[in-house]
C-alpha cells in the first residue's frame, strides 16, 4: 500500500420501524423461503417527520460523540445520497443540525472552513464521496479529517417486485490521513463506467405520469427500474470494475480472490452479492487454466460447453445499444448459466462462507440501505472480526461499489495494526435494537401516507420540525424544512 488515508470509525443510523419479512410474506402471499434466500430478515422505513437528511445528520452526530470529534478538526463533510429532497442545498443541510445540536451539548461547531460537497451517483455516491474525502486528507487536508456519511431511503412501490428490498438509514465514516481501521489506496483502485439508458433511473417526469403510485399519498421517490436489465447492468460494471484492478495489481482475478480475508459488495439484496461473486469467479477461472477442471465441472452441470465460457471472458458488451436494438437476453448467457450452477456447489458454498460470511448475518437486518449498503455491511464485518477476536491486522480485503446507471469501483483496503481497538466501538448491531415491527395496517399507513397512529416518535435523533409555507415577494421559505433533534 502507498498511502495510509483510510477509514478510523463507523456509525449506523436506522430507523425504529421495522417490517419482519416472514411476517410481509404473510400479509402478501409470497413464499417466505424464496423471500428470505433473496431478500434478508427484514428492513426499516422512515419514521412520519423523518427523511435522508434528519437520519444522515443523527448519523454524523453519533460519530462525532463516539469518537469524541473536535468539531474544528472536520474540514470536509461529505454527503453521498440518491434520496435528495433539494435540488440546491445539500450537506449543508446536515451541518446546520449538527451545528445546533452541538452548541445545545455545550461545544462547538463545525469550522467554518468546513467542506460541505453531496455526490450523486445512484447507490455509488457514497463511495465517490468517500473517494472525494481519501483525496482531501492525502492533500490539502492532509492535517484535518472528513467525515463522509451515507444514507438513503429505499422504496418502492406496494406490490412491484422491489418492494422487499426496501430500506432507511445512514453511515457515517472517518476519514483520516492515518487510518485506525482500514487503509485505501486509491492508486490500485479500479474504476469503470458506462451509459445504461433505462437501467435504474428516477426522472422527474415520473411524477407527471397518469397512474404513477396513484395510491401512495405522500412525497415518494420510487424509481423506475426493469430487474433482469439492471441485473445485467450490475454484472457488467462490476466486472468492468474489478478487471480495472486487477490490471492495477498484476496476476489475475483469482490470485485476488483468493489472496483477500473478505470480500464486501454493493447488497441491495441478500443474493445480490452471491450472484456477483459467483459470476465474477466462473470468469476469473476462464482466465485462469489451472482452474480450468472447477470450470469444466461447473460447465458441465450447467449443460454448457467451456469454450463458451473462455470466449465471453473477452466480451465488452454495449448493453445500451444492444437495448436500442431491441436485445434484452443476457449477455454473458453461458458465463450467468455456469455461475448459476457453480453457485450451488460445495466449492462455491465453502468460498462465500469464508470471504463474503462476515457481518453477513447482521447484513439480513438492514435491508437495502442504497449509498450506505456497502459501508454499513463492511462494518458489520469488522465489527464481528473484532467480537470473534480475527487476526486481521495485515491482511487485505476487498469493497466493491455499484451505481446504477452505470458506475462501479473496486477498491483494495488494509487492515491495520490495532484495528480491533477500533473496531469493538462501531456498535452496528446496537444501532439495530429497539426495533418497533409494524403490522399489516401500520406497515400500509407509513408506506402510503406517511404517518402512523400507534407506533411510538423516534427518540435521540434528528426530526422535521416544520415545513416552511411563506411565498411572500420579500421572504420565501415555501417547502423549506426546519429540523429540530428529538432527545
Amino acid at each position: 500500500m502507498t498511502t495510509h488515508a483510510g477509514l478510523s470509525a463507523f456509525s449506523l443510523y436506522v430507523p425504529p420501524y421495522r417490517v419482519a419479512l416472514e411476517r410481509w410474506c404473510e400479509w402478501t402471499e409470497q413464499p417466505w423461503p424464496k423471500v428470505h434466500a433473496v431478500s434478508g430478515r427484514s428492513f426499516r422505513l422512515p419514521g412520519p417527520d423523518e427523511n435522508v437528511y434528519t437520519m444522515a445528520a443523527t448519523a454524523v452526530m453519533r460519530l462525532l460523540e463516539a469518537e469524541d470529534i473536535d468539531p474544528e478538526s472536520v474540514g470536509m463533510l461529505a454527503f453521498g445520497t440518491e434520496s435528495s429532497t433539494d435540488n440546491a442545498a445539500g450537506a449543508v443541510i446536515l451541518r446546520g443540525m449538527v451545528d445546533r445540536r452541538l452548541e445545545a451539548t455545550g461545544r462547538a461547531r463545525l469550522s467554518r472552513r468546513c467542506e460541505v460537497p453531496e455526490m450523486k451517483h445512484a447507490c455509488l455516491g457514497g463511495m465517490y464521496a468517500l473517494k472525494s474525502a481519501l483525496r482531501y486528507v492525502a492533500t490539502d487536508g492532509r492535517h484535518r479529517r472528513a467525515i463522509v456519511v451515507c444514507g438513503d431511503v429505499a422504496e418502492y412501490e406496494r406490490g412491484s417486485t422491489g418492494e422487499p428490498t426496501q430500506g432507511a438509514g445512514a453511515v457515517a465514516m472517518l476519514v483520516e490521513p492515518h487510518a485506525r481501521l482500514l487503509e485505501i489506496d486509491l492508486s490500485r483502485a479500479g474504476s469503470a463506467s458506462a451509459y445504461r439508458g433505462p437501467d435504474f433511473r428516477k426522472p422527474m417526469a415520473r411524477h407527471f405520469a397518469d397512474g404513477y403510485a396513484a395510491r401512495t399519498k405522500r412525497h415518494h421517490d420510487f424509481p423506475v427500474f426493469s430487474g433482469k436489465y439492471s441485473t445485467y447492468a450490475y454484472l457488467d460494471a462490476t466486472v468492468a470494475a474489478v478487471d480495472d484492478l486487477v490490471a492495477r495489481h498484476g496476476g489475475d482475478a483469482m490470485d485476488l480472490f483468493s489472496g483477500v480475508r473478505a470480500l464486501f459488495f454493493h447488497r441491495p439484496y441478500r443474493m445480490m452479492p452471491l450472484s456477483a461473486m459467483s459470476f465474477l469467479m466462473v470468469r476469473a477461472m476462464a482466465q485462469h487454466p489451472p482452474s480450468r477442471d472447477v470450470l469444466a465441472e461447473a460447465c458441465a452441470t450447467a449443460g454448457v460447453a467451456t469454450d463458451d465460457v473462455v470466449a465471453e471472458a473477452d466480451l465488452r458488451p454495449d448493453l445500451f445499444e444492444r437495448l436500442s436494438q431491441g436485445e434484452m437476453a443476457h449477455p454473458y448467457p453461458a458465463t450467468a448459466a455456469t455461475a448459476s450452477a457453480f453457485r450451488k456447489g460445495e466449492v462455491f458454498r465453502a468460498f462465500a462462507d469464508d470471504k463474503l460470511g462476515l457481518g453477513a448475518d447482521t447484513a439480513m437486518d438492514l435491508g437495502n440501505l442504497y449509498t450506505a449498503a456497502l459501508p454499513a455491511w463492511l462494518a458489520a464485518g469488522l465489527e464481528e472480526a473484532a467480537a470473534r477476536d480475527e487476526a486481521l491486522a495485515g491482511r487485505d480485503v476487498l469493497a466493491v461499489g455499484y451505481g446504477s446507471g452505470d458506475a462501479a469501483e473496486a477498491w483494495p483496503m488494509r487492515v491495520v495494526a490495532n484495528w480491533s481497538e477500533a473496531a469493538s466501538r462501531l456498535g452496528i448491531r446496537r444501532a439495530l435494537e429497539g426495533a418497533v415491527d409494524l403490522d399489516r395496517h401500520d406497515y400500509e399507513l407509513l408506506h402510503d401516507e406517511g404517518r402512523l397512529d400507534r407506533a411510538p416518535r423516534a427518540t435521540n435523533c434528528f426530526a422535521v420540525e416544520r415545513i416552511g409555507e411563506r411565498h411572500d415577494p420579500g421572504f420565501q421559505d415555501l417547502g423549506v424544512e426546519y429540523y429540530a433533534y428529538v432527545p
